[in-house]
């Protein structure tokens, strides 16, 4: 029985292998958008009826603008590239909640959530397109998915075991807490540092791509390092020190210029 699952997951992993676009890094993802965007779209609907949504309308249209101004270019870099089944699967939409923590995220299919306690950091126009090109690079990258089928393989023992068990609907639930867990305090789970820098630069091009200021996201994350530990985000525990982050999107801020301008 081993052998058998042994040999299905690695002929299933085989093919469900593909290639982050821009970056090109190589990734194992088999959750497919038709099974994860109802649940997502879901938990979006839930989480806005349980959470304060803010009311300040100058906030609100600038976040809209900022993200409908960063998904048009994500949209368009897509359709340019033979992704436009992909496109049509983001259903953008953009909300404020009033909260204290220093958060953001954006679920797989476009549903974006900004806190009201980030927009200090953010500062200006410029660094909440920093923050939302960060958090639409990770649905755009498919890191929740990947973090899923990573989760699913450790949780199920392998493909077999998932498509043999009755309890499934249970499992699945537990594989998307695992990688979304929007229940927890922070609002989203950490993703690994691998994902985060993906992200750091994903976003940079993104927002370079919809016309802002690219070196604002280093200056996002010197005013996150002035906060100190005490106020640090939990969300940030497991991230790239802030040391790291700055020095990275300082390197890569030429590359990103120089690749924005290739997909514009």
């Amino acid at each position: 029985m081993k052998k058998i699952v042994f040999i299905l997951m690695s002929l299933y992993l085989l093919e469900s292998c593909s290639t982050v676009p821009i970056t090109g890094r190589k990734r194992v993802n088999f959750v497919s958008d038709a099974r994860v965007l109802p649940t997502s779209f879901q938990q979006y609907n839930d989480f806005l009826k349980e959470n304060k949504i803010s009311k300040d309308k100058e906030k609100i249209a600038e976040l809209n603008k900022i993200g409908k101004n960063i998904s048009l270019a994500v949209d368009l870099f897509m359709r340019s590239n033979k992704m436009t089944q992909e496109a049509d699967s983001y259903k953008w939409e953009f909300n404020l909640i009033e909260n204290e923590q220093l958060n953001a995220w954006c679920l797989p299919g476009g549903k974006v959530v900004f806190y009201t306690g980030i927009l200090p950091v953010a500062k200006n126009r410029d660094g909440i397109a920093a923050i939302m090109g960060h958090e639409i690079a990770h649905a755009f990258a498919k890191h929740g998915q990947e973090r899923m089928s990573s989760s699913q393989l450790q949780q199920l023992g392998g493909l077999a075991v998932e498509y043999g068990t009755e309890k499934k609907n249970e499992r699945e639930r537990k594989i998307w807490n695992a990688a979304y867990g929007l229940g927890s305090k922070v609002g989203m789970l950490k993703f690994s540092r691998k994902h985060e820098t993906e992200a750091d630069k994903l976003g940079m091009v993104f927002m370079i791509m919809a016309g802002y200021n690219s070196e604002e996201a280093v200056n996002v994350w010197i005013r996150m390092s002035q906060l100190g530990k005490s106020k640090t985000p939990e969300f940030l525990s497991t991230h790239p020190s802030n040391k790291t982050r700055i020095q990275a999107l300082r390197e890569f801020l030429p590359e990103a210029k120089r690749l924005a301008k290739k997909y514009s």
